[in-house]
């Protein structure tokens, strides 16, 4: 007699968690074809407001859990060092640092990389969307190997800029005082 072969535990809520998120996105794809009121607002949430990955992750571990399993030996961080700089002043919505050349940024907050490119009088800007809630941009940047919707942990070192760093603080849409931050 043949013996029947049984998936482990793990692949079946692996399976269950897939056919869930098909699941749902299906609803919210016949929902937005059938109601076009719907359709407003989904676009209206998730492409007009600022959307919080970090919610999504802290929502996607309450119940999936990870899915791949963390070493808790290994740690990732490069430095725990706060932003180093010789003098600081307002600039625009934020702050201008006065660092040295090839400064290596460390990261504030852990969180995920929601854009990367140019601003007018910013340079080229980093956001990375922190698990606080509050978007903190980093202009002027000369050098970063990360892309848009890395994880980002922090201390771990954003990239390089020279004598000067801008940075920006934002919760919700509006700017908050830099001097609260660093």
């Amino acid at each position: 007699m043949q013996k029947k072969r049984r998936l482990k535990p793990s692949i079946v809520r692996y399976i269950y968690k897939v056919l869930i998120v098909i699941i749902i996105t299906l609803i919210v794809l016949i929902l937005m074809k059938a109601n076009s009121n719907f359709k407003s607002n989904f676009y209206k949430y998730v492409y007009d407001t600022s959307f919080k990955f970090s919610d999504m992750k802290k929502l996607y571990h309450k119940y999936f859990g990870s899915i791949v399993k963390e070493n808790k030996d290994v740690t990732n961080t490069v430095s725990i060092e706060k932003l180093n700089y010789k003098n600081i002043e307002k600039y625009k919505d934020g702050a201008k640092l006065n660092v040295g050349n090839n400064y290596a940024i460390p990261i504030q907050e852990s969180g995920v990389v929601v854009y990367i490119g140019k601003k007018d009088n910013y340079g080229k800007v980093v956001i990375i969307q922190q698990n606080n809630g509050i978007d903190m941009w980093y202009g002027n940047i000369s050098d970063t190997s990360l892309k848009i919707y890395d994880y980002v942990t922090k201390g771990s070192i954003l990239g390089t800029c020279d004598n000067f760093l801008y940075v920006v603080y934002k919760k919700d849409g509006k700017i908050v005082s830099y001097e609260e931050n660093l």
